[in-house]
């Protein structure tokens, strides 16, 4: 009987080996097999890039480590790069190295993608590499994948979601617990779901980041976080998720993503990319989604509406996502092809936010007397903005006002709500809120 041969294996540059990166090594290690059965051939870590090789690494064979990384992705003996230790550089530099010398790379790197994608984008097109990143958007979520191959022949209009965990989980706590924000910010900072800088998750950031990579994708357009409106969640109050339990909605953190309309009813007038803290009403599946938790939803002509929800990071969830690009890039290592590569040929506008056709919840503190509806209204008219609900409250010489507007460009909506502030009757304009989700367009 002939001895059976063994098939060559393809050999693993990792860079990186925190949370994430020892995560992946170990999960390689433990499922060798399973890889092997699923790719065709084994495979094998060639060798670790870390900062220090002082620091001990729990089942990780100190003989792989080093620290020259440019060494690592362009020896001869490497097939596919795994990156995760994040940043623009030197991330970039090892990334396009690494594809300059034949390498397939999967990156969990969404600063990078979302800051200069152009520039990686174009080198694996130039070099004829497989890109894949997974784990950039929504951790263990399968979501990047089906825009760019399931719905590639769809015509997607809207992408809207919880791209955030940390910021989900604040203000999921000042909804459910009445937590006020910084109460809620320490509790997700002892769980290990918030920084101890968290202002890349509070800000917006993070989410922005992840809305340019959807929003390039979803519209084959050129989107970088720098065109990506923002806003974070430090300034939204219990006053703010009181008046949205009032009208039996909650705040949520989103990214939205969609196409605009041109005058002949197609997508054709540009893109809207923004991030903000927005009321949604309870009924909205997006409105139970709790703790850090991600849920996306894509909206396409044909498909219909697609909702992707799950963990959204973590180390196992985004380790998980990192193999399952490392198996696609095996398997096309192994039959000798390559995945999709991304093209921005609608090179639509990115619209500034002041086009952006939305809503907006006002909250104000008024004179209680006669005439004041009237010169409220007056206000709004004088700005083309058309009001959908009212309602008021007295406090004796004071009132509440509370209005929700039909939906009107946010450069009308903020210069009403600044109109609002000089008017003699406005004691204060105590709450500003956009509402999305709840009202056919």
């Amino acid at each position: 009987m002939k001895p059976t041969e063994s098939k060559p294996g393809l050999r693993v540059a990792l860079l990186g080996c925190g949370t994430v990166g020892s995560e992946v090594a170990r999960l390689m290690r433990e499922q060798a097999a399973d890889l092997e059965a699923r790719i065709g051939v084994p495979l094998e870590l060639a060798g670790i890039a870390v900062r220090r090789l002082d620091r001990r690494r729990e089942g990780i064979d100190p003989a792989l480590l080093t620290t020259d990384a440019l060494s690592l992705v362009t020896r001869d003996d490497v097939d596919i790069v795994v990156e995760v230790i994040g940043g623009i550089e030197p991330a970039r530099q090892l990334l396009l190295a690494a594809m300059k010398a034949g390498k397939a790379v999967v990156t969990a790197n969404k600063a990078l993608l979302a800051q200069d994608g152009e520039t990686v984008f174009g080198a694996a097109r130039e070099y004829g590499a497989d890109l894949y990143y997974e784990a950039a958007v929504a951790g263990a979520i399968p979501l990047l994948r089906p825009l760019r191959e399931s719905l590639v022949g769809d015509h997607v209009h809207r992408v809207l979601g919880i791209v955030n965990g940390t910021t989900n989980y604040i203000l999921d706590q000042m909804d459910t617990h009445g937590a006020g924000f910084g109460e809620a910010l320490e509790e997700a900072q002892e769980l290990g779901y918030a920084e101890a800088d968290p202002t890349a998750d509070v800000e917006g950031f993070d989410a922005a980041a992840k809305a340019a990579i959807l929003a390039q994708l979803a519209f084959h357009t050129h989107v970088t976080a720098a065109d990506v409106h923002r806003e974070g969640i430090t300034e939204v109050t219990a006053a703010d998720v009181a008046g949205a339990r009032a009208r039996g909605s909650v705040v949520k953190l989103l990214a939205i993503c969609e196409r605009v309309p041109g005058d002949d009813g197609d997508g054709g007038r540009g893109v809207s990319v923004r991030v903000y803290p927005a009321m949604i009403p309870r009924s909205h599946p997006l409105a139970s989604v709790r703790e850090a938790y991600n849920a996306v939803f894509v909206e396409a002509r044909s498909a219909g509406s697609l909702m992707f929800y799950g963990a959204g990071a973590g180390g196992a969830p985004t380790a998980s996502a990192v193999l399952g690009d490392l198996v696609a890039v095996a398997r096309n290592r192994v039959i000798g092809s390559r995945g999709p590569v991304e093209v921005t040929y609608a090179e639509l506008p990115v619209l500034p936010m002041g086009e952006t056709i939305t809503r907006y919840y006002i909250q104000l503190d008024v004179a209680d007397r006669s005439g004041v509806l009237a010169q409220v209204a007056e206000e709004f008219a004088r700005h083309d903005v058309s009001i959908q609900a009212v309602s008021q409250d007295g406090q004796g010489e004071d009132a509440q006002l509370v209005v929700v507007t039909h939906r009107a460009p946010d450069a009308a909506l903020a210069a009403t709500v600044e109109g609002l502030r000089g008017l003699d009757i406005v004691r204060r304009v105590a709450s500003v809120m956009r509402v999305e989700a709840d009202e056919t367009p």
